[in-house]
């Protein structure tokens, strides 16, 4: 206990034995070890470092085993992630580990998302989704900690699709509603060569309205839909030269398609801003994958089929 590199190192050695061998966590967890190594996470006894080492390891082991995810998954532990998150003088890392950690027990798992939701984590998870993004962006090439919060915020966006996702959960769809006039603002903001931010905000926004139409409803309401069909129209234009345009064009066209799916109203509306022609502009580029052609001819059918008029799109 007073040694923290060999501390690190056995629990490193643990990760590396357990593998791809299920049978192996089953093992630990049987013996005990996966009690042992949470309350190693929370002891006050050992070093930041190691304790973050610990929730890692926990969360890799989770990852690889549902019977661990399952034993995990308890009221008083979410309370604790909850606890730690909102401490404004916890480290970046640990909080990088905790929303990994967070991000695997609620992935598959309807129990993980109700948790989620029940002790605060959800609305934890929205309020770092929405603060630690741009604050991060504003300081991309000056502050060391801005790739550490770039990385933290796709951490919170892989987590909330968690959380909204397979299974489908309607609470958590709504919960995630609160910040679409964020998401609006971003997709007007963010520029062509910045990737890396626009396909999760893409992601969350097709689970977070994915068969929902009250969802889909809010977030046309914020202005956000509009925004995504003018990001679009923008990628189209520009993906005969660009590649990168191309890809993120066909990104947009895959979220505006779970936009508007099965929800006609909404999907009528996009008639005036001419879409099918830049989906149609998008589909004839030589750069487009096979599968990516297959997404944007749906999208084109969502759109045509809301209207009686196909021409009027």
């Amino acid at each position: 206990m007073k040694c923290p590199d060999l501390q690190k190192q056995a629990l490193l050695t643990i990760l590396s034995i357990c593998e791809k061998r299920e049978q192996n966590v089953e093992l630990l967890r049987e013996m005990g070890g996966i009690a042992f190594l949470w309350n190693l996470s929370k002891s006050s006894s050992v070093q930041a470092d190691v304790k973050e080492t610990a929730l890692f390891t926990l969360g890799t082991l989770a990852e690889a085993n549902v019977y661990c995810k399952n034993s995990l998954c308890r009221k008083e532990i979410f309370t604790d992630l909850a606890d730690w998150l909102v401490k404004e003088d916890a480290p970046l890392t640990k909080k990088r580990v905790i929303v990994y950690f967070l991000s695997v027990l609620v992935a598959n798992n309807k129990l993980g998302q109700t948790l989620a939701q029940n002790t605060n984590c959800l609305d934890i998870l929205l309020r770092l989704f929405r603060c630690c993004l741009f604050s991060g962006i504003a300081l991309y090439t000056v502050s060391p900690n801005s790739s550490q919060l770039h990385q933290l915020w796709s951490s919170v966006s892989s987590a909330l699709c968690g959380c909204v996702n397979n299974p489908h959960n309607e609470d958590g769809q709504r919960a995630c509603v609160a910040v679409f006039p964020t998401v609006k603002k971003w997709i007007q903001q963010i520029s062509l060569p910045q990737t890396e931010i626009f396909q999760p905000i893409c992601s969350f926004i097709s689970m977070t309205v994915a068969n929902n139409s009250c969802v889909q409803e809010s977030f046309a309401a914020s202005g956000g839909l509009e925004n995504l069909t003018l990001a679009l129209i923008r990628f189209s234009l520009g993906s005969e030269t660009s590649l990168l345009a191309c890809q993120l064009a066909v990104s947009t066209s895959k979220t505006l398609s779970a936009c508007v799916s099965d929800n006609s109203a909404i999907a009528s509306d996009l008639a005036k801003y001419e879409v099918v022609c830049y989906l149609y502009l998008l589909l004839i580029n030589p750069k487009l994958e096979s599968e990516d052609r297959l997404s944007v001819l749906l999208t084109m059918g969502h759109c045509t089929e809301a209207s009686g008029n196909p021409t009027s799109f």
